[in-house]
């Protein structure tokens, strides 16, 4: 008999040193908000994560230990059976990090000056971490459409284009949209790159987190010249709320880019996976799928709740129903405010946490991040501040 999992529940996070606690001053200038802005849950993280992770602890010593001959395996088995995509663990190593991994890419694979291709509005380190370690950026910007959906722009991807460029890096599913892309748009970007010699790296740490019947699909798996061009990053971190233990990896199935890369990690150490990153992998990956259908139909439930609620209470807010992930882009243009505005309503006035969408670069000003991880009570209570701050600083009823 399956377990019935309390996505309900309450949990306190202050004082455990928890980034959207603490970081609230920093970021935001007072500490009373209620922080819906940091993309971890809210939720518990899963039973038998903890008490695996538990079940090591209860040994003395925590010395240096090797990776599990399975590891690798597991991981391969995951990824077949949700996404239909068959690797090789050959092709698999640790990375400390999806950012850090990016971070990794702009050291091996380009000189100081080259050029890294993103598509905002995105997830705002594929702009930070490049230009920390010298390129360039360049702007890709996704096409909006009258109907509020978004596809790839390719003819300014031929324009902005040129021989400095050495990476493109693909958000996929997309944050801060939600976007699934697909297989043919994948295809598209694919040829381009082969056609340019671009490395796309593609995060894909949200894959896992496909809502209403929408499906996944690796950049890796649409063609040869994907493969053959692309580093995929990935993680059970987002899906199992365990980001604060470091478990990502990547896959790469040219020999080249992989020798190249690889080494590099090697010679660093940085493709030494810690032992409580294999432990919470295996766990999440061997005894997690029901737990994960449970999440994905709460998650579904409050982003339906923020939908219908502003709707029929917020009109001028119009929600994207994310096709995955637990992130919900609010396109805010209907206010009428300035950036600095937008931030007052919600900061001031709502007391609400949220990224502000020009946090995320080109076609993002006017739009705010909400993470709906969180018990419907506190989705609820969030929407209601909204409405509230809505209706005594704009006069909207």
């Amino acid at each position: 008999m399956s377990k019935t999992y309390n996505f309900d529940e309450t949990i306190e996070r202050k004082g455990t040193g928890d980034v959207k606690h603490e970081q609230l001053m920093e970021f935001f200038g007072r500490e009373d908000l209620l922080p819906l802005w940091v993309a971890d849950m809210d939720f518990a993280t899963p039973d038998f994560i903890r008490e695996a992770l538990l079940h090591r602890l209860q040994h003395p010593i925590l010395g240096y230990s090797v990776t599990p001959k399975d590891y690798w395996d597991v991981i391969a088995q995951w990824i077949k059976e949700h996404h239909g995509w068959q690797t090789k663990t050959e092709w698999m190593a640790f990375i400390p990090g999806i950012v850090k991994g990016i971070g990794m890419v702009a050291n091996v694979f380009c000189n100081p000056g080259d050029k890294v291709i993103i598509q905002p509005p995105v997830y705002h380190p594929f702009r930070i971490t490049p230009e920390g370690n010298g390129c360039q950026i360049v702007w890709n910007p996704l096409k909006e459409s009258p109907d509020g959906t978004y596809s790839m722009d390719f003819q300014n991807l031929e324009e902005v284009y040129d021989s400095r460029c050495k990476v493109l890096i693909l958000a996929n599913p997309h944050n801060p949209i939600g976007i699934c892309w697909d297989r043919e748009t994948l295809q598209r970007l694919a040829s381009f790159c082969a056609e340019h010699q671009l490395i796309v790296v593609s995060d894909e740490i949200h894959c896992d987190l496909a809502l209403y019947g929408n499906h996944h699909i690796p950049f890796a798996s649409v063609s040869e010249q994907a493969a053959q061009w692309s580093i995929t990053f990935g993680a059970p971190s987002k899906t199992f709320n365990m980001a604060g233990v470091v478990s990502s990896y990547c896959i790469v199935p040219n020999k080249r880019i992989r020798q190249r890369f690889f080494s590099w990690l090697a010679a660093n150490e940085f493709d030494y996976p810690h032992m409580f990153s294999t432990i919470a992998t295996m766990a999440a990956f061997k005894h997690g799928e029901e737990w994960r259908n449970q999440l994905l139909r709460y998650l579904e439930g409050n982003v339906d709740y923020v939908m219908d609620f502003c709707a029929k209470s917020l009109p001028q807010i119009i929600p994207h129903r994310p096709q995955a992930s637990f992130l919900v882009w609010l396109d805010c243009r209907r206010l009428g405010l300035t950036h600095e505005g937008l931030t007052d309503l919600f900061v001031n006035h709502a007391r609400l946490a949220l990224n502000d969408g020009a946090m995320f670069g080109p076609g993002g000003e006017g739009f705010m991040r909400l993470n709906i991880a969180s018990p419907r009570s506190i989705l609820m209570e969030a929407m209601q501040r909204l409405k509230n701050a809505c209706e005594s600083r704009l006069s909207i009823g």
